[in-house]
């Protein structure tokens, strides 16, 4: 049967090596990373993604504008799915602008328009059909995702590190182990070295 004796790297012994002693203060810096240093730097991430993604958004809504048009005809025999999984076919649209002129473009309504419909259709400043811009809860998503990805990666390499550190410190501990026993052999097995 095992027994484990707990913080034997800090204490001296004489089968204490300089690697354990390295090692031990190696697991008190990973921990300490990992559970202050990694959060730290997801927040960090997640703050400037969230400030970039509002100034897209912002500068989205600057350029972009909402116009209100009749489907004309549907040009797509099949439809496509965009984000949050909803079809939409391509259509010929037209609508009526302050001055008086009307235009035509093809954009993307919902899959369940018909022809004579009203749809909303996001236009930028040279009138070409685009997305709507990004809303409050796309730009969180962002904020959510890059802060998660930054401290995971943050994590894997706290841990990587500390696995290089460990593969060092059992190498340098074999070596001294091995240097220990050259002394020591000759006076348990009576040889000559």
């Amino acid at each position: 049967m095992r027994t484990r004796v707990r913080g034997w790297r800090w204490r001296r012994s004489p089968l204490r090596r300089r690697s354990d002693v390295v090692e031990a203060w190696t697991v008190l810096v990973v921990a300490v990373l990992v559970l202050v240093g990694a959060p730290l730097a997801g927040a960090a991430a997640a703050w400037w993604a969230h400030d970039e993604a509002r100034s897209v958004s912002a500068e989205q809504r600057a350029e972009r504008h909402r116009v209100r048009a009749e489907v004309v005809a549907t040009t797509d025999s099949l439809p496509s799915v965009q984000a949050g999984g909803q079809r939409a076919y391509r259509a010929t649209v037209h609508w009526t602008e302050p001055g008086g002129a009307t235009r035509t473009t093809t954009t993307r309504v919902p899959a369940d328009t018909r022809r004579g419909e009203v749809v909303d259709v996001w236009l930028d400043d040279q009138g070409r059909s685009v997305l709507p811009p990004v809303d409050g809860s796309a730009v969180w998503q962002h904020t959510l995702a890059i802060g998660t990805c930054a401290t995971g990666g943050a994590v894997l390499v706290v841990l990587f590190g500390h696995s290089l550190v460990r593969r060092v410190a059992l190498r340098r501990r074999m070596a001294e182990w091995d240097r220990a026993w050259a002394r020591t052999e000759p006076e348990w097995t009576h040889r000559r070295a």
